[in-house]
């Protein structure tokens, strides 16, 4: 869908949607296209990616905040779709941080001995909860998913550090007017916009800033950073607060729109394929999102 597209139904334009977020386009899923089947398709790619079988998946944690039903778990339902009959799977709803969340939660089980081969998900159909007919949410947001794997066989490379956050005294910055126990209703996205860029510039630099001592590992000897696609000037932002080489910042927002708890792994995708990401690469992977949850990840490809 065009910013043009928008244009014909909602008061906007192009120049206007990508002076203010640098998008200029994103997807929307079909009527009968759900979370589970775009989450399938990632999930799908990254197994033919890493060489693996879906038989050899032991454990699915998915990151969404648009399941396609309220139980049973949308996980559930991709690992019907896969043929996958051991192990567990299982939702995480950390909104835009979802997929750091995931990541760190399959990891944790990875190093506890609870699983040795890990499908993470994000995907997301935000389409489905947006008012379109209010242009402050309506064109920041596209349906998604991107997916990876994580395994205990591999050496040298993965999750190195994860960091997060979360404080409930922002929740009303950006939030759901709906849900099954207060209004049995599904709901809209609301968001205090600028309040939420506000917020989204510091916490994410300082969780980097955290995640980097952490580590030890300075941030200028990590060869990329993939931040969760909300807009370019928060991108941006937080490059400059930390003193970032713009060129090492992976920027899909253009292409995808805000795409929640998918928007890190379709970056990461993107860059992996284009040739910048490489083996061996040091990544950074950053996010903040409704709650208010935030956080980083830091691995080597």
């Amino acid at each position: 869908m065009l910013n043009a597209d928008m244009a014909r139904f909602v008061e906007t334009s192009d120049e206007w949607i990508r002076e203010r977020t640098g998008i200029s386009q994103r997807h929307i899923a079909a009527d009968d296209e759900f979370t589970s089947d775009l989450a399938t398709h990632a999930s799908r790619a990254a197994l033919a990616h890493a060489g693996m079988d879906a038989g050899e998946i032991d454990l699915i944690v998915l990151a969404t905040a648009t399941p396609d039903l309220t139980f049973p778990a949308t996980a559930t339902m991709v690992q019907e779709k896969l043929g996958i009959r051991q192990g567990a799977a299982f939702d995480i709803q950390a909104v835009c941080s979802g997929f750091l969340y995931a990541l760190a939660t399959a990891d944790n089980f990875i190093k506890a001995g609870q699983a040795k081969n890990a499908l993470v998900i994000g995907a997301e159909t935000f389409s489905r909860i947006l008012d379109w007919t209010d242009r402050t949410t309506c064109v920041l947001f596209g349906d998604g998913a991107g997916a990876m794997v994580l395994s205990s066989a591999s050496e040298g490379e993965g999750l190195i550090k994860t960091h997060l956050r979360s404080d409930g005294q922002y929740c009303d910055l950006l939030y759901v007017d709906g849900g099954p126990s207060r209004t049995k209703t599904v709901g809209h996205l609301r968001m205090q916009g600028n309040q939420v860029f506000r917020h989204a510039v510091g916490k994410i630099a300082g969780s980097m800033e955290e995640l980097s001592e952490l580590a030890g590992i300075p941030i200028s000897e990590i060869d990329w950073f993939v931040p969760h696609q909300a807009n370019q000037r928060i991108l941006e932002g937080v490059a400059k607060r930390l003193s970032i080489p713009v060129e090492k910042v992976i920027s899909t927002v253009g292409r995808h729109g805000n795409t929640s708890a998918a928007s890190i792994p379709l970056a990461f995708d993107t860059a992996v394929k284009d040739g910048r990401i490489k083996r061996g690469d040091l990544v950074l992977m950053e996010a903040l999102g409704g709650g208010f949850t935030w956080g980083a990840a830091l691995a080597r490809y």
